[in-house]
């Protein structure tokens, strides 16, 4: 397993730009801290091949874009979670697009 640290120096655009390009391509653990100050490490993803597809639903409503907190498909719970990406600690590279 590849284990990734991230810069802490980066805004938090850049850092959700790493994580989404990594996530897109990979299966990972994400550790990162919650806000109550726990610390969890989840396995997710966003590669399109792992995630449900959405329907239309006259009852969906969009989500202003937040930069600060990312949306991933959770790989232990197969539902959608989500985490601030400036609280993110470590990412390691559970399964690599190739080897999927």
């Amino acid at each position: 397993m590849d284990s990734l640290l991230l810069d802490v120096t980066h805004t938090p655009d850049q850092r959700g730009e790493v994580l989404r390009k990594i996530l897109g391509e990979n299966d990972c653990e994400v550790t990162f801290i919650k806000k109550d100050g726990s610390v969890r490490i989840m396995p997710c993803t966003l590669r399109t091949d792992a995630m449900p597809l959405r329907e239309a639903n006259e009852h969906h409503k969009t989500r202003l874009h937040n930069p600060e907190v990312l949306s991933v498909w959770c790989l232990d719970k197969s539902e959608w979670r989500s985490f601030r990406v400036m609280n993110v600690t470590k990412i390691s590279i559970i399964t690599r697009k190739e080897d999927i």
